[in-house]
């Protein structure tokens, strides 16, 4: 266990953001190799692979009210040194995790072609997509487990034992891509669907290393199976915290689709550059979203131990940081747009689709760096509620102008991007409005005044 309730606020950020910046680095790599092989079996291969891994979008949604609400409340009770509290939490929420990751393996195959069928006219695509999650699935099941420990760390202040493994985990996927992809060093080249089974073995490898872990060190959390009796009251504590964060990947995941299913008349080119677009975004977003994932366990110590004024700093120095490094991305998407697509796809089409995405979309990254910020004091706070607003503004203020704009008969796509740029704008400025609110309602000012009188008593008594 790490206390976070004392020492330079900057440092605990980058002392805890460096090693999930790292991994979240390596884990770029991982999405790169995965489009430069996928993207080499043409459009309908990499617009199958976009279509299929939006569906982790989904997950994401659930994993999200695991991840939220564990690291959030297993921070309270590390920062009113609580152990006991921290251990119930965390034993809850793995039986929790167990349980729906086996329901999402079941409903991913079932469902897996009508999810499909319904964003894309292209057979092809959609047979792609098929091959693909059918060995991916495994992979989103996993995501549970690997989801609660590592809130569960993170939340006491460890991060670099799951860093570690994710990045091991990374590296095998990596490794393994090409294999399977292309056949290397084989004679059965399993195409885009070597993709999926890269990933799911990755992931088993993964949470084979954390249990490990787990058995064979001291942390200030373990694994209690006396514990994983449904304790109703702490499900609903994480269901209320977690809810509303998982609502937040809900709405994006029917943000993608909507997308998805507007562009399906431009055909597999224009769903294979938007996919393209979209995950070199994605991994441009890692080293920032590093920050914001910081800060919640750092401000999240201090709220549970009440000091608010640290809470605050923790905000202000987060958004510094997170803003500015989405400033450099920008830049860069504006400079060097063409250079992070071309190794991707050799299709001319694909890559001009993508080209514009990014030299559109690049201007909402500052505003995102902001809402992923505010998300992150949100989580901190114990209420998620004002993050799933501020993204269902976003989506409405998205998806009204959108589909009026595709009855038209003048429709292209570039209007869609630019009226994403407005909402995540409008979200920014929300998002922003909504986190002072709530810093007045739980945050007191009283307290603030204590602390700058008794400074002020202290500094007239050492006079």
């Amino acid at each position: 266990m790490k206390d976070l309730t004392q020492g330079s606020i900057p440092k605990s950020l980058i002392a805890m953001a460096l090693p999930m910046m790292i991994g979240m680095v390596i884990q770029t790599l991982y999405f790169i190799v995965d489009l430069y092989f996928v993207g080499q079996l043409g459009p309908a291969a990499l617009a199958g692979l976009s279509l299929a891994g939006n569906a982790m979008f989904l997950i994401f949604s659930l994993t999200q009210i695991l991840n939220v609400s564990t690291a959030a409340l297993i921070s309270h009770a590390v920062g009113a040194k609580n152990k006991t509290d921290a251990n119930i939490t965390f034993n809850q929420s793995m039986m929790m995790s167990s349980v729906v990751g086996t329901i999402v393996c079941i409903i991913g195959y079932l469902g897996a072609k009508t999810y499909l069928n319904f964003i894309s006219q292209d057979t092809e695509t959609v047979l792609m997509g098929l091959a693909y999650l059918h060995w991916f699935i495994p992979c989103m099941a996993l995501q549970f487990i690997m989801v609660s420990i590592s809130a569960a760390l993170r939340g006491t202040g460890v991060v670099k034992p799951t860093m570690i493994i994710q990045t091991l985990s990374i590296l095998v996927n990596i490794i393994l891509s090409p294999l399977l992809i292309s056949g290397w060093g084989s004679d059965y080249a399993m195409g885009i669907a070597g993709a999926g089974l890269a990933s799911s073995l990755s992931v088993v490898f993964a949470v084979v290393l954390l249990c490990y872990y787990f058995i064979k060190t001291d942390k200030y959390i373990s694994v209690d199976f006396s514990l994983w009796v449904m304790n109703v009251p702490r499900i609903k504590k994480l269901l209320v915290i977690g809810l509303p964060a998982g609502g937040e990947f809900f709405l994006l995941f029917i943000y993608m689709a909507t997308i998805y299913w507007l562009i399906k008349p431009f055909g597999a080119d224009a769903q294979a550059g938007f996919g393209l677009g979209s995950r070199v975004m994605q991994a441009l977003f890692l080293p920032a979203m590093a920050i914001a994932f910081a800060a919640p366990a750092i401000a999240g110590q201090n709220f549970g131990a009440g000091n608010f004024q640290r809470v605050r700093e923790t905000f202000t120095w987060s958004a510094i940081m997170t803003c500015s490094l989405m400033t450099i991305i920008t830049l860069v998407c504006l400079s060097q747009t063409e250079l992070l697509l071309t190794a991707f796809s050799t299709d001319e089409e694909v890559i001009l689709i993508s080209v514009i995405f990014l030299q559109v979309i690049c201007w909402n990254f500052v505003p995102s760096g902001l809402v992923f910020t505010c998300s992150g004091l949100f989580q901190a706070l114990g209420n998620t509620m004002p993050a799933l607003l501020s993204t269902a503004i976003r989506l409405v203020t998205f998806i009204i102008p959108a589909f009026w704009l595709s009855k038209q008969a003048d429709f292209q796509i570039e209007q869609l991007w630019y009226v994403s740029v407005t909402s995540i704008c409008i979200q920014a400025a929300v998002s922003f409005y909504l986190l002072k609110s709530e810093f007045k309602k739980r945050l007191p000012i009283h307290y603030l005044t204590n602390n700058v009188t008794d400074e002020i008593n202290k500094s007239k008594l050492i006079s």
